[in-house]
């Protein structure tokens, strides 16, 4: 009877052993080099009764940054950075202002894309849900600033990060749909001039 009590209690221990935590997501996401994909984003405003839909595609690049290309409704370039975001402006790239929220806003993405949950804890709450193929981060703020945007951030993924749901305190919200993701293309010799410049 002993022996039966001690292998249940080690049945029940053995799933909560081996849960799926941020550490190992944290790793699961900063193994890809580079990232190509297409997104769909989706600004829902309270004011609008159809949300405001982009398209494109975007390049994600481990010690470099994020390649943000808008193809739909207006084709535009950014490259984000930890230094900050740049818009391409006929062959070169002009930086654009930092501006508090949008810059910290830009940080948060870079560290939700590469997996940096070190980064996302200095400003938030995380809660974890799920396991490597099918996962759900819930941030919750800390900071004040971040506070005045954000109510929430939702991120759901598999071996990488899939949608990104910004609930914002105001009402408005913004979804955005990974598509196509592939870590299997290395960086092209355009892309490597981007991030060069």
């Amino acid at each position: 009877m002993k022996r039966l009590v001690i292998w249940l209690l080690l049945c029940c221990l053995a799933p909560a052993a081996q849960a799926f935590d941020l550490q190992q997501l944290s790793d699961q996401l900063a193994r890809p080099e580079v990232i190509h994909g297409q997104f769909i984003q989706e600004k829902h405003l309270r004011a609008l009764p159809q949300p405001l839909t982009s398209k494109g595609r975007f390049v994600l690049a481990k010690n470099h940054g994020l390649l943000w290309l808008l193809q739909t409704p207006l084709q535009q370039d950014y490259r984000i950075t930890t230094q900050g975001i740049a818009r391409r402006d006929g062959s070169t790239w002009q930086m654009l202002p930092n501006k508090s929220a949008g810059a910290e806003q830009n940080r948060l993405f870079l560290a939700v894309l590469q997996g940096d949950s070190t980064g996302l804890q200095r400003d938030f709450e995380l809660s974890l849900s799920g396991e490597p193929q099918q996962w759900k981060l819930t941030l919750t703020p800390r900071s004040v600033l971040l506070k005045q945007v954000f109510n929430q951030i939702n991120i759901d993924g598999g071996e990488l990060v899939q949608r990104i749901e910004l609930l914002e305190t105001q009402g408005d919200s913004t979804v955005l749909r990974m598509q196509d993701s592939t870590s299997t293309q290395p960086l092209s010799e355009a892309e490597q001039h981007d991030f060069a410049e």
